[in-house]
């Protein structure tokens, strides 16, 4: 309806200026949105001002002329409102749209935009022997809803994740179990237990290394060690690490609902990166004090190091060989990065060396940047032991969960129910705003049933359900061709938006707009059951029914891009 609307305008433009009245020029381009505010109509065009100084008339006289006696089919009314003329929708197309959406039911909103494009997601990305903080939710949540939202437009998506088991960080560790090795847990404790003296170990390992000259040669000494796989004590401690790590991610991953087609380690990409750049030495790389560089600076980016002077291979040069390890894996039309806004200058450089080395990582590689999610305490870290696990954060969202539902209903949920609700309030605080803005994170905010939160979008999905559920009990179904019911046209202004809203997220790779779609469509919605029965005797009740089902409809399909449960019972 939106290029209809458009070619029309343009078409009436054409007849009035063969009809001289309107100045014979060039047609400015015309843009068609919808209005801010619905009561307005369901599209608008700012025709007026936007061709007001090519016709030498004023916005409003120009729209005065195009709106009168303009007709369009399924439009009902076209109004000229000072530069802008509103279009109005007819009663056939709120109900081909309520069919539509009852018809597709969760392919409503996906398209073939991608079809035949393949994309990989890279995304999360913990360290081995450190916290999972809670800054590694960040990207995790954002990675998979980005995921979510290339798949419903048809494209092939590779879900991957690249952990650091290699480098300074696990060395500090690794010096700080064998400095607390009198601790070292036993193989019956728990897995929290577990990575929770791991994660103890790396911030005393961290501190030793800021402070103590002696340790910090000890502890590059065993970063060598590691990556040279030469002292076999040490490596027994490194794999029994390592292992529990990984498992206690899974743990994780699980709760999030996050699975990974592939993972990849620094332990594969150093060989392979640093490979890579011995071979374009005197190329793309260059030596620099005993170095190995990439002087970005002639490209308008800055130096940075690739292989160290200790013959060490640096972050920089893991991630190139990593994006040759992604290309052997599958050689994707795209490939993103979803990692903190701070990293944008990095990967800069990273992917102009890449386009150097090979041409055909031009325009292939993606970085997907995010703010920090931070509690009131302010911006945490690892090296300090001052962190928030993403484990303790999630515990805590779980049993503010269990006393909310608790309070609310007669009945408790189920801990798999209880989890949907947590993830959902963790999950909607980042992707509810803009992502490289920075999140101050409310736990009660984010769990709040009335607020504009996961759990409250979860909460008009339960009650949509309740109510399908007492009007299969009344005998009345859901019917698009039922009695109009008049009341329900603020709700069905909303229905057309949800495929656009899915478009501009994934061409901006901004959830936050389906985010907030959903919200408005809530608060519409609720506002709705609050004043109005849906299931009644009237003949326009199984219309009413349609439009609850339709409701819930979108906000299944929009809360799943978001990587969030729906319940059919709160």
């Amino acid at each position: 309806m939106k290029e209809t609307i458009k070619q029309e305008v343009v078409k009436y433009i054409k007849k009035l200026q063969e009809e001289e009245k309107l100045k014979a020029c060039e047609i400015p381009k015309i843009e068609v949105e919808r209005p801010k505010d619905l009561s307005h109509g369901d599209w608008t065009t700012n025709v007026g001002f936007v061709c007001a100084k090519s016709f030498g008339m004023s916005p409003t006289d120009i729209t005065k002329i195009i709106s009168q006696n303009m007709s369009i089919d399924g439009v009902s009314s076209v109004e000229a409102v000072g530069g802008y003329v509103n279009f109005k929708l007819s009663e056939g197309n709120s109900r081909e749209t309520l069919q539509k959406i009852l018809e597709e039911g969760e392919d409503y909103g996906k398209s073939n935009y991608l079809e035949e494009q393949s994309v990989m997601v890279e995304y999360t990305d913990p360290n081995p022997f450190k916290v999972f903080h809670i800054g590694h939710l960040m990207p995790n949540v954002i990675g998979e809803s980005i995921a979510n939202f290339y798949e419903f437009a048809g494209a092939r998506v590779y879900r991957v994740n690249y952990q650091g088991d290699v480098g300074l960080h696990v060395a500090k560790a690794l010096w700080g179990i064998k400095d607390n090795i009198q601790n070292f847990p036993k193989e019956e404790d728990s897995l929290s237990t577990k990575t929770e003296y791991l994660g103890k170990c790396y911030a005393s390992g961290a501190k030793a290394y800021e402070e103590d000259e002696v340790a910090r040669g000890e502890i590059i000494k065993i970063n060598k060690s590691v990556y040279n796989e030469d002292d076999e004590s040490l490596m027994d401690l490194y794999k029994i690490g390592r292992r529990w790590s990984l498992l206690h991610f899974e743990e994780i991953y699980e709760l999030l609902g996050t699975e990974f087609d592939h993972y990849f380690f620094e332990s594969e990409t150093w060989r392979v990166g640093k490979k890579i750049v011995e071979a374009n030495l005197g190329k793309v790389f260059e030596e620099s004090e005993g170095a190995i560089i990439f002087d970005g600076e002639k490209y308008g980016l800055h130096k940075r190091v690739f292989i160290s002077r200790e013959g060490i291979t640096t972050y920089e040069a893991k991630d190139i060989g990593l994006a040759a390890l992604k290309k052997n894996y599958h050689d994707c039309d795209t490939m993103i990065s979803v990692t903190a806004v701070e990293q944008k200058p990095y990967f800069e450089v990273i992917f102009k060396a890449l386009e150097l080395i090979d041409e055909t990582y031009k325009g292939k590689m993606r970085h997907i940047s995010h703010g920090l999610l931070q509690l009131k305490s302010g911006k945490m870290s690892s090296r300090t032991g001052n962190v928030i696990s993403g484990e303790s954060l999630l515990d805590e969202a779980r049993e503010i969960a269990r006393k909310k539902v608790d309070e609310k209903l007669s009945q408790s949920l189920k801990d798999e129910s209880i989890n949907a609700v947590a993830v959902a309030g963790v999950k909607f605080s980042i992707l509810k705003q803009s992502l490289e803005k920075n999140i101050i994170y409310d736990n009660q905010k984010a769990l709040s049933f009335e607020g504009d939160s996961g759990p409250y979008l979860q909460y008009t999905y339960a009650r949509i359900q309740s109510v399908l559920t007492k009007a299969e009990l009344a005998g009345v179904l859901a019917d698009p061709e039922a009695p109009q019911a008049k009341d329900t046209a603020h709700i069905e202004k909303l229905f057309g938006i949800f495929p656009e809203k899915v478009l501009q997220s994934l061409k901006e790779e901004a959830p936050h707009y389906v985010a907030n779609y959903l919200l408005e469509l809530a608060h519409v919605f609720n506002g709705y059951y609050a004043n109005h029965k849906i299931v009644s005797e009237e003949k326009e009740s199984a219309y009413r029914v349609a439009v609850a089902e339709a409701t819930g409809i979108i906000l299944h399909n929009g809360l799943k891009l978001l990587g969030i449960k729906t319940l059919d019972t709160m």
